[in-house]
């Protein structure tokens, strides 16, 4: 167990004790994959690139598993409207980006968005930091298990429009899946869910956990989605 600095919520702790067993292929993703297998955007080898995180939150709701996303606001000069993993750059505060401080910056962004009690949640993993070049941002995909599950919603309308949760089973039905084409020519894996499309870094990330868990479905990767030129 890796214990991480204080926050709010109490001791932050990277920790697979007790997890339960569905999460066991996750994990052993989170174990085995390695930067290259989630993404050719990796962040710059001088170091350049703003230092974020994103919680990938898993937890158990009447549809069995299952993530929580949000929706940015449709006002925001960029990813307007997108949905997304709660998450953003770290802050002075959250400590050390290449030690617990993405941890930290995961939970407290989770919680400032969602108004997520991050004492209710368990987490169990990072994957390798990636690069999203459009941004400029080193990102932290950082796992957890949402031990306690605690009430969540919109905390500032002008930057979130929803929060909502995803059954793992809807992300994997090859009915909701596509191949996003974007007008730079860009393609890359979207998901049709809960009124949404999901697509660019975290529709990839999704992708490549499914892969890598073992719970992808196959699916028609010639089913094509537009993006129109201001996403």
């Amino acid at each position: 167990m890796t214990r991480a600095s204080d926050t709010q919520g109490g001791p932050v702790a990277l920790s697979r004790e007790g997890l339960p067993a569905w999460l066991d292929p996750v994990v052993h993703a989170v174990e085995t994959v390695r930067p290259r297998q989630l993404s050719s955007f990796l962040p710059p080898e001088n170091g350049a690139g703003r230092q974020s995180a994103v919680l990938i939150l898993f937890g158990e709701g009447e549809g069995g598993p299952e993530l929580l996303l949000m929706e940015r606001a449709s006002s925001l000069r960029s990813h307007a409207g997108q949905p997304s993993f709660p998450g953003g750059a770290l802050d002075p505060e959250d400590g050390d980006p290449h030690g617990d401080g993405p941890l930290k910056a995961a939970l407290r962004e989770a919680e400032e968005e969602t108004g997520l009690d991050p004492s209710g949640v368990q987490l169990f993993g990072a994957l390798p930091k990636l690069y999203i070049p459009v941004s400029g941002f080193v990102v932290t995909p950082v796992l957890g298990w949402w031990r306690e599950p605690s009430p969540v919603g919109v905390v500032d309308p002008g930057e979130t429009a929803r929060v909502f949760t995803v059954p793992v089973a809807d992300l994997t039905n090859p009915a909701n899946r596509a191949t996003t084409v974007h007008p730079s020519g860009h393609r890359g894996p979207a998901f049709l869910v809960e009124s949404a499309l999901v697509w660019g870094f975290t529709a990839g990330v999704i992708d490549r956990l499914l892969h890598f868990a073992g719970w992808e479905v196959p699916w028609d990767r010639e089913k094509q989605v537009p993006l129109d030129w201001r996403s």
